[in-house]
């Protein structure tokens, strides 16, 4: 049991650390803001961002739009991030977030059609948004990159084919029938 604590103390301890060195990044865009928050207040950023994430937690499972907040948190930042990806030269990161939008747009259709679940499962909330926040997460496996990899692309590489013909046949149905007008 000793051991285990250990290790759980040791990768709290290794995740602290990069989340620090995250919310000191020059580059991102909360730092300028976290700069001024640990001078007035006196925190420091990591217990601030720790804070904030408490705050926030609370008020997915007890607070009135709790949806809202969870949406905004799933599209403000991977929007704002995408839109940078998009302005770098590199592709890379355009990967990433093209990844990210693609188990979004999957997890929000299967959201709505199981939309009963979002009132029966405790917590709901809570664990949408941490779905969110795992598939972004600033790591090369994060949660997007391992759905993909492991149930779109073998699914999408497999019926890409019938389903591109379904679409092309469509179209030429519908360039018939404007054609005909």
């Amino acid at each position: 049991m000793a051991a285990q604590l250990a290790q759980v103390k040791q990768w709290f301890d290794q995740y602290k650390t990069t989340v620090d060195k995250s919310l000191h990044d020059p580059a991102k865009p909360w730092t300028k803001g976290l700069d001024l928050l640990e001078q007035k207040s006196g925190f420091s950023r990591v217990n601030i961002f720790f804070g904030a994430s408490l705050l926030c937690a609370l008020y997915l499972i007890f607070g009135y739009g709790a949806q809202l907040l969870c949406n905004i948190i799933g599209v403000l930042y991977p929007a704002y991030i995408s839109i940078h990806a998009i302005e770098s030269s590199t592709k890379q990161d355009d990967t990433k977030w093209l990844t990210y939008w693609v188990t979004f747009g999957i997890f929000t259709v299967i959201e709505f059609f199981s939309g009963v679940l979002t009132h029966i499962i405790p917590f709901y909330w809570l664990l949408k948004c941490a779905f969110l926040i795992w598939c972004m997460l600033p790591m090369e496996q994060n949660g997007s990159v391992i759905i993909y990899n492991k149930l779109v692309r073998p699914y999408f590489l497999k019926h890409h084919q019938s389903v591109d013909k379904i679409i092309d046949d469509g179209m030429k149905k519908a360039s018939s029938v404007l054609k005909s007008d």
